[in-house]
């Protein structure tokens, strides 16, 4: 049966190869990102795209109202919008206290803020039962991200993703979050790490190999699963042995 699926950061690395994996199954999906051209660019077959900004109340209404008439029901909802901040330019010149400000209230929009706002005005659209919420966290949340501000909004996500698993469980929902480790070919590092920090990061893992956007996606699709019916409440670490389950 065709499922209807909408993956906020559809348009590249871990959310296009998602939606990549789910239009193979014949599903509908629908690739929400800032960037117009982005989600053209994408072609995902049989896709809908929707540019909006997240991070915004009005522009998530406006995502809301489309869903509402194009698909109707939502049977999975993927969050891959986020990054390490910097969309917004910083302000307050030098001040050291503007510039913490600025970074962490950057990351908290960024990365938690459009979650909950795609959720909350999607969640009474979630198929009952049977619907799938889930959130990408980040290694980050368990080791920390340097500066603090990204790692803590991702880690955000996980309590907020165990309230919904309680709040959404009686109506046959699940929830999940998923916690990459190291991924290349996404839009996170830029052109790339430098190699000496590349090399670094692969030497963490068990498996001697850099993670791929698509190792997510398959955890992903996996946890959309008729199969991952009684999953639910959990945060699925996909980083190659980098860091240990807790």
């Amino acid at each position: 049966m065709t499922r209807n699926i909408v993956i906020s950061g559809g348009g590249t690395g871990i959310g296009l190869a998602t939606a990549q994996a789910f239009a193979a199954d014949g599903d509908r999906v629908l690739l929400l990102g800032r960037r117009a051209e982005v989600l053209e660019k994408a072609a995902v077959p049989g896709s809908l795209t929707y540019a909006a900004d997240l991070t915004e109340p009005a522009d998530v209404r406006g995502v809301a109202e489309f869903v509402a008439r194009e698909l109707g029901t939502v049977d999975v909802l993927v969050h891959s919008a986020g990054g390490a901040g910097g969309q917004r330019p910083p302000t307050g010149g030098e001040d050291p206290l503007e510039q913490v400000a600025h970074a962490w209230t950057d990351n908290f929009r960024l990365n938690t803020l459009t979650a909950a706002l795609l959720t909350e005005a999607l969640k009474d659209r979630l198929a009952e039962p049977g619907g799938r919420v889930l959130f990408i966290s980040s290694i980050a949340a368990y080791r920390g991200s340097g500066s603090g501000a990204y790692a803590a909004s991702k880690a955000a996500l996980h309590p907020y993703a165990h309230d919904l698993a309680r709040q959404l469980g009686p109506h046959g929902i699940t929830v999940n979050v998923v916690a990459p480790g190291y991924i290349e070919d996404t839009e996170f590092f830029g052109a790339g790490p430098a190699p000496e920090r590349r090399a670094q990061l692969i030497a963490e893992t068990s498996t001697g190999r850099a993670g791929i956007p698509g190792d997510v996606a398959a955890t992903l699709h996996w946890l959309a699963s008729p199969g991952a019916g009684h999953v639910t409440s959990q945060v699925i670490q996909v980083n190659g042995g980098a860091e240990r389950g807790h």
